[in-house]
């Protein structure tokens, strides 16, 4: 055990460093490639000073953990299944930020083009998961042990998880440093839980991942020089969707990932509330602005979601160590 703490360590110490280095190479590349973010004129007024701080950044996040991940995990099929699955959900991220910010077309991919792509990576792993790994289609229930076994509906139940994980991060990702500090504490969570089931070279891309995040936060805090971009936002939550289903800890995703899930579901309950009674519940939505809308200084708003963040996680370890 001792030499697996070691790999992922070092795997978490090789990805922060790589992170570090490329961030001054990166960010002045895409300056010049003027791949500046466009700010939606109806959110917080305070943002519009950030228009044209280049996008993409999570090329940085991707290159890290796929460089630490070949040195240190590239014998395991599992960690570079998950670094592929990270890989497909940036490169639609990618495509969308090109559209957007290259091509200049400010709703980005189309809806349905968007989903379209998600749904055959979600596919095509899930049936990887079931039929290469033999991973079964039982799902465990957090707190008991027990299982339950979904059968034929495990596929769409971990095509809902990647979608679900990939678009709610993405909504995450709406302040300086909250979508990278957010999932830097979900990696470490995950780490554990794949120590806990012996999935030893997960464990290693886990500790990639977490440092990866660390390292971007160093240029992606408040004020932020880059911002990841969907290319991070969706990359981060397919790999973090991934490693769950490969440890088959998919629920507990809602647990450990509860900053993701009230995100989501704070943009869904305005639509509904607004669409049925033509009020909002929040005076914007996803969450986070509407704290900021509330007078919160945007540091503050962070700080407040990290911290929640680690609670989620805490919450998560104990019931998953229940199990064992």
């Amino acid at each position: 055990m001792q030499g697996v703490m070691t790999n992922v360590l070092l795997a978490a110490g090789l990805s922060l460093l790589i992170s570090l280095a490329l961030g001054p190479f990166m960010i002045p590349f895409l300056t010049r490639l003027k791949v500046g973010q466009n700010i939606r004129e109806d959110g917080p007024q305070r943002h519009l000073a950030k228009a044209g701080t280049p996008t993409m950044g999570g090329i940085i996040i991707v290159t890290a953990v796929m460089v630490s991940v070949f040195f240190l995990a590239g014998s395991s099929s599992e960690a570079l299944s998950a670094v592929l699955v990270m890989l497909a959900f940036g490169a639609v991220g990618f495509w969308d930020d090109y559209i957007k910010v290259v091509l200049k077309r400010s709703l980005g991919l189309r809806a349905r083009e968007k989903l379209g792509l998600q749904l055959v990576v979600g596919l095509v792993f899930s049936l990887l998961l079931v039929y290469y790994f033999g991973r079964g289609t039982a799902v465990i229930i957090p707190f008991t042990g027990q299982e339950w076994d979904l059968g034929f509906f495990y596929i769409p139940f971990i095509i809902l998880v990647l979608l679900a994980t990939s678009n709610t991060v993405n909504l995450t990702d709406g302040l300086d440093g909250l979508a990278a500090g957010v999932t830097f504490f979900v990696a470490i969570a995950f780490a554990l839980v794949a120590l806990m089931t012996s999935h030893y070279q997960l464990a290693t891309f886990c500790g990639a991942l977490a440092g990866a995040c660390l390292g971007f936060l160093f240029f992606n805090r408040y004020p932020a020089r880059v911002f990841m971009g969907d290319t991070g936002s969706m990359a981060l939550g397919g790999a973090v969707a991934a490693v769950a289903a490969l440890t088959r800890s998919e629920i507990f995703l809602l647990i450990i990932g509860g900053v993701y899930v009230i995100e989501g579901l704070s943009v869904i309950l305005q639509v509904i509330s607004y669409q049925t009674t033509g009020k909002r519940i929040f005076l914007m939505s996803p969450l986070h602005h509407h704290f900021e809308l509330k007078g919160w200084p945007e540091n503050k708003v962070v700080h407040f979601f990290w911290w929640l963040s680690l609670g989620f996680v805490i919450f998560g370890i104990i019931g998953f160590k229940g199990i064992g």
